[in-house]
């Protein structure tokens, strides 16, 4: 079991419904609870099947040098790269709409 954080924003509640089955909802679109990696796995399917126009981030403790991991799915500024093994993020520009006329 390890301690697993899935933040949304954006997302039908049909999905946040189906994250409260199985993590805690401390916050508005934050969710947290100790989970396998198979069920981890799971929730994951059904953020991608659920997700629409929303995006998430899902992260959880992992033996790596950082001493988590994390995936996104969904449009986000946030981007993740991979920087001599580390997972890092990096933001892309904020387009502005005057300038993109």
């Amino acid at each position: 079991m390890t301690m697993l954080v899935v933040v949304t924003e954006n997302v039908p509640p049909r999905l946040r419904g189906r994250l409260a089955v199985w993590l805690l909802q401390v916050r508005a679109g934050v969710y947290v609870g100790n989970t396998s990696k198979r069920v981890r796995e799971m929730i994951w399917e059904q953020c991608e099947f659920f997700v629409e126009e929303g995006n998430i981030v899902m992260a959880w403790a992992t033996n790596t040098e950082s001493g988590f991991d994390f995936q996104t799915l969904g449009e986000n500024r946030r981007i993740p790269i991979d920087y001599e093994g580390l997972r890092l993020v990096s933001f892309l520009p904020e387009i502005d709409d005057e300038s993109a006329q």
